[in-house]
């Protein structure tokens, strides 16, 4: 019996030691005023073309492992998106160099336990786990096929690249309405309001702050369905809704090309102390977060495919 509450209780700290040592690292970063899921934008080792990081056969990693590997880029300098485990570089025929330290991502599923209930009678339990394993970005390993050190090059030229972003939020069909000085999603109307394009530094600048309210705007009951109701009313609820925009925007923008060159907002500073004391309080709210953000920006890819396959009017 000993034995086995032990077993538990092993069970049970590395989860909590993931989110608290994850979390933790985040909290450290925006007590730095570092956004670690926009910092990218504006590294100067980062002129090349902005992407998703990716996995050794160049599928995007997505959600939580985003911004662990994007601020893992930042702070060691690395260039390359590529990121593979000690055993794909080993069957690739390549080698780790020694010293090189590894990259904690994170693996979240969940697994069915049946139990016996107080009437006796068998139940299926689902239960999530969450796993930690390292990563080597391809700049910490030698052998590499020579494909695997080419830098990602931009596809589009940036007229074509903002044409590209346009006709992505015009598929999702919102209803987006220009004017006035704020951006802002209105649950009531079901509507995003945005400034004037021309008020705007740039048509990147304005891309990132649509993505934004966009994310938003997938909150409603009949998209991907976050509650909103105590959004104006609670600090903590606004913070959190905030964070998943925040990180969305961030993963649309790599999505669609764009590198915008942000301003904070006048609201950040006021965000900024939210997110810290929601972090401090409750350590799975990133994870939550980025969950949240990758859930209604594949929402928003999955509104392309129903557009393009729609029939154009004659």
């Amino acid at each position: 019996m000993e034995v086995q509450r032990n077993e538990q209780e092993r069970e049970k700290e590395p989860r909590v030691d993931i989110h608290a040592r994850i979390t933790e690292r985040i909290v450290a970063q925006l007590e730095e005023g570092v956004r670690p899921w926009v910092q990218p934008w504006s590294a100067g080792n980062a002129a090349g073309r902005i992407t998703r990081p990716l996995r050794h056969n160049g599928e995007p990693y997505s959600g939580m492992n985003v911004l662990l590997l994007w601020s893992e880029a930042m702070e060691r300098g690395y260039d390359a998106p590529i990121w593979m485990t000690y055993r794909q570089a080993a069957e690739l025929g390549a080698q780790v160099r020694k010293g090189e330290t590894s990259t904690t991502v994170i693996y979240a599923s969940r697994f069915t336990k049946t139990e016996t209930d107080a009437r006796g009678d068998e139940v299926e339990r689902d239960i999530p786990f969450l796993r930690a394993y390292g990563v080597f970005n391809v700049a910490q390993i030698d052998g590499l096929p020579e494909h695997y050190h080419h830098r990602p090059v931009s596809i589009l030229d940036p007229v074509e690249r903002i044409e590209h972003a346009d006709r992505f939020f015009a598929n999702t069909g919102a209803v987006i309405r220009h004017g006035g000085s704020k951006a802002f999603y209105a649950p009531a109307t079901d509507h995003i309001q945005m400034p004037p394009f021309e008020s705007f530094r740039d048509a990147a600048s304005y891309v990132a702050v649509l993505s934004h309210e966009s994310v938003h705007w997938t909150a409603a009951a009949k998209r991907v369905g976050r509650d909103l109701s105590r959004y104006g009313k609670d600090r903590s609820e606004r913070a959190r809704e905030e964070l998943v925009a925040e990180i969305g925007s961030a993963l649309l923008c790599a999505d669609l090309g764009i590198v915008p060159e942000l301003e904070p907002r006048p609201d950040h500073a006021a965000y900024l102390a939210s997110w810290l004391t929601v972090l401090a309080d409750d350590k799975r709210a990133i994870f939550q977060a980025a969950a949240h953000a990758q859930r209604a920006v594949t929402f928003l890819h999955g509104l392309q495919s129903q557009a393009d396959a729609m029939p154009e009017a004659a």
